[in-house]
């Protein structure tokens, strides 16, 4: 059987036998609806919040918080719909970038598509080490919380982003826009070292320390007036669902269909995982490795899984990278991390912990030297990977894809 996967702008493709196909895992096939109508749906009735135009009416200063480009959120098909809203306010915008670096001129394009040209004197990209910020409290986890002064200056807050399963978080979207969106480099740091808990993982909310952190924050903006619209995407990326209002009831219709599209079904754990990811999640090693993630619910202990990543722009934050390089096993990455942790060791954990249990291998434009910093077996194409992982664990051996690993939670029955 002839299989092909996204791979960058083009496909990686392997040839194998019909009786070492296992499955191949797509986030679920749902009928196109009007996109346009969804969102105009939502609008009109929010959650819990007078509609859109009651919210924004006598407002001085109207703060837009915003995904960056390592999200699919059609940020600028929703600020299309909602600019007529919009234009009678003074706006300002800003993109919720955490502790990722600020996005580069096509990117910003990307995130805001044709509205860009209207807007973008009025947009910022957040900073995490150098924006001014505000402390507003500690968490009952010991996270200190600040954010950034812009969005406690806001008289009025509009929430736009997306929702689907997070590695560790349990879901994006909503409350993630402010922790670690707008937070301090300080702040996100003790709140991702709680990625480290068994509880922090994906589809996962209650007793989850890093959603309750984020949960903290908005409990602690309850006197600010702070309106959203989350939508939840298909695999093509077009809007199935939308929801607009109040945060937390917008953000928990929004993740019930995100249950309903990403959380997948397997018979059985496979011997081999390919664990593709797609645009836009291989923008680099640091979002990649979440398909990781995922697929280490697909195979089994001693099995292998498959990065088949672009990586378009390299690895990203570097410093989950330094750790696993300076470690010589999976077990010595955990020892390092239980003695000192810095922001990014908690990626290094999560894949240190994938290595325990079996093997991976990595189908990337990297330098094969950074695969195998990271503790992954570079390969020159798909199709090398996995005869060598067939070679390796038998000739009956069982190969699952998943061809959107980043979203994709496959569940075993």
């Amino acid at each position: 059987m002839r299989i092909e996967v996204k791979y960058g702008d083009g496909r990686e493709v392997a040839d194998l036998p019909d009786e070492n196909i296992g499955e191949i895992v797509h986030p679920k096939e749902l009928p196109p609806v009007d996109e346009g109508r969804l969102l105009e749906e939502a609008i009109a009735n929010p959650f819990g919040s007078d509609n859109l135009d009651n919210f924004l009416k006598g407002a001085k200063n109207v703060l837009v918080i915003v995904n960056d480009a390592t999200r699919p959120t059609p940020t600028g098909r929703i600020l299309k719909e909602i600019n007529a809203h919009l234009e009678s306010s003074d706006v300002s915008y800003i993109i919720a970038t955490g502790m990722h670096r600020a996005p580069t001129e096509e990117e910003y394009r990307f995130i805001f598509g044709e509205m860009y040209d209207r807007i973008k004197e009025k947009v910022v990209a957040h900073d995490s080490k150098h924006s001014e910020m505000m402390f507003i409290g500690t968490s009952k986890n010991g996270t200190e919380l600040r954010l950034n002064r812009k969005v406690m200056d806001a008289d009025r807050i509009l929430v736009i982003s997306s929702v689907e399963p997070h590695y560790f978080a349990g879901y994006t979207g909503g409350r993630k826009s402010f922790l670690p969106g707008v937070a301090a480099y300080e702040t996100i740091e003790q709140n991702h070292k709680l990625a480290l808990k068994l509880e922090a993982q994906s589809l996962r909310l209650k007793g989850n320390p890093v959603h309750e952190d984020m949960e903290e924050v908005v409990h602690a903006l309850r006197d600010k007036r702070i309106f959203t619209i989350m939508v939840v995407l298909d695999k093509d990326h077009r809007i199935c669902h939308a929801s607009a209002g109040d945060l937390k009831r917008a953000f928990r219709g929004a993740v019930k269909k995100a249950d309903e599209v990403f959380v997948v079904k397997l018979k059985e754990k496979a011997d081999v995982v390919v664990a593709v990811t797609a645009f836009p999640y291989d923008i680099d090693l640091y979002q990649s490795q979440k398909a990781l993630d995922n697929a280490k619910y697909a195979v089994r202990d001693g099995g292998v899984i498959i990065l088949v990543s672009a990586c378009r722009t390299g690895v990203g934050p570097e410093t989950f990278l330094n750790l696993l390089g300076s470690a010589n096993t999976p077990k010595d990455v955990l020892d390092k991390i239980s003695h000192t942790y810095k922001l990014g060791y908690h990626k290094a954990g999560k894949m240190a912990e994938i290595g325990l249990k079996c093997r991976m291998m990595a189908v990337t434009k990297l330098d094969p030297a950074i695969a195998r910093k990271a503790h992954m077996e570079p390969m020159p194409t798909l199709q090398k990977a996995i005869d060598t992982a067939i070679s390796e664990l038998g000739p009956s051996s069982k190969v699952t894809f998943i061809m959107d690993a980043v979203i994709t939670v496959p569940q075993v029955q």
